[in-house]
């Protein structure tokens, strides 16, 4: 696995709606994945919709996973300097993982830059991966045929049964899980914040934070079928 290269991709939106309070990429939906691709031996790079300040929300330093990211300048100040996607050469990764975090709701659907990077890595033989609200940054791609890239595939992601229960469904712009069925994703669930992985094709999805680990595995998985 030694030169392969995976794409995290982390939220710049900082606000939640119109309630006053803070958001960003959920912490240890990527630490837990980059933990992983590092222990595989991959090599991972952060990028963003816009480039720069990734805002970190829910820094939770009882995890030691956590913990660990944040006590690495070097990682903390890469979640600060992320690439914006016209920085980033879609030829240089076997994969693209999109962290979640309610800030994903506003700034990956409609980001064409990521939309092109996903198609891109995806059509060349690659991986997509997303957890939690990551999925948002796919629900508006579409595939060189036109069709939308998880049109018939099997996906999942933070439900709107998780929404109601965190009550934010009346925040969001919109509700995940409808949107990725109306896309045509046929979507799997499992029970409110229970880990549940979705692998199909070269797609993987997460449903929430505890799913985080297991995207990253299968990522690594099909990356390693692909050799």
């Amino acid at each position: 696995m030694q030169g392969k290269r995976v794409l995290i991709v982390l939220t710049n939106h900082s606000e939640l709606g119109d309630t006053g309070k803070s958001t960003g990429f959920y912490l240890s939906e990527a630490s837990h994945p980059h933990h992983v691709f590092r222990e595989a031996g991959l090599t991972v790079d952060f990028a963003s919709p816009e480039g720069g300040l990734a805002p970190m929300d829910a820094a939770d330093r009882e995890d030691p996973i956590n913990a660990a990211f944040l006590d690495d300048a070097d990682l903390v100040e890469r979640t600060r300097n992320t690439a914006s996607p016209n920085e980033v050469r879609p030829a240089d990764y076997e994969a693209i993982f999109f962290a979640g975090g309610h800030g994903t709701m506003w700034d990956f659907p409609d980001n064409k830059g990521l939309q092109e990077l996903t198609v891109a890595i995806y059509e060349q033989g690659g991986v997509v991966a997303a957890v939690c609200h990551g999925p948002a940054a796919l629900v508006n791609v579409k595939l060189s045929n036109g069709e939308y890239l998880v049109n018939g595939k099997r996906v999942n992601s933070f439900t709107d049964e998780e929404e109601k229960a965190v009550e934010l469904a009346d925040v969001v712009p919109f509700l995940l899980e409808s949107k990725l069925r109306e896309r045509g994703g046929q979507f799997s669930q499992a029970e409110n914040f229970e880990r549940h992985v979705v692998v199909s094709d070269r797609l993987v999805t997460g449903q929430n934070p505890a799913s985080a680990t297991g995207v990253a595995e299968a990522v690594v998985d099909l990356i390693r079928a692909g050799d």
